[in-house]
């Protein structure tokens, strides 16, 4: 079991990164990655410390932390020069906060943030046949949300990601505790969203290739 899509006290989330790291632990998860929300006034403040929490704890750590970022509601045209400058600082994984149902987020963020080529587009809500099509080209893998709200979109992202074979991911987007999902759970919000049990395993075996190279 993995997770790529959480937050820490860095930004809106509840636990230290040592407390998110052990509590996914005891759940048998393989890797997760902290990826706080950012835009320009925060990112050089969050990630040097997930980075360093990362070095400190994987070296004794069952389950590999991973350093991200989520960046947030940043204006499309900015979205560009944000995926960079998170490379550029470090962050193994790149979060785009996508045009969720159950937010104000700006027009045209899901295609700026495919466009930039971000590693995931989270809760991309009612995102465009043309988007998807260009997710698949680019390897940006979709998001099947398991948070409240956002996940009320996940049927029509996965629908579309099966017509235009886009990768799919499953994210608890976990601000506190009771938010982690376990594997048999993370699997129904596939199945929930309409993939059957080949694609469901398909997902998951595309998501440990690219992100953990195994």
């Amino acid at each position: 079991m993995f997770d790529f899509h959480c937050h820490s006290i860095f930004s809106d989330g509840e636990l230290i990164p040592a407390e998110l790291l052990r509590r996914v632990t005891v759940l048998g998860y393989e890797a997760v990655a902290i990826t706080d929300h950012a835009d320009q006034s925060n990112i050089d403040f969050i990630l040097p410390r997930i980075i360093s929490a990362a070095k400190a704890l994987n070296q004794v750590s069952k389950t590999r932390l991973i350093p991200g970022i989520e960046i947030t509601h940043v204006p499309p045209m900015q979205i560009p020069e944000m995926v960079a400058r998170a490379r550029m600082l470090g962050a193994e994984i790149v979060v785009v906060h996508g045009e969720t149902l159950v937010e104000p987020v700006e027009p045209g963020t899901n295609l700026a943030a495919i466009k930039a080529g971000a590693d995931i587009l989270a809760h991309p809500g009612l995102i465009s046949e043309e988007e998807v099509r260009l997710a698949a080209e680019k390897g940006v893998f979709l998001e099947l949300s398991g948070r409240k709200g956002h996940c009320l979109a996940n049927g029509h992202v996965a629908a579309l990601a099966r017509k235009f074979n886009a990768p799919l991911i499953v994210n608890s987007d976990a601000h506190a505790p009771q938010d982690f999902l376990t594997k048999e759970f993370a699997e129904n919000v596939a199945r929930g969203a309409g993939l059957n049990l080949e694609e469901v395993a398909n997902l998951f075996f595309t998501v440990r290739e690219r992100f953990l190279g195994v």
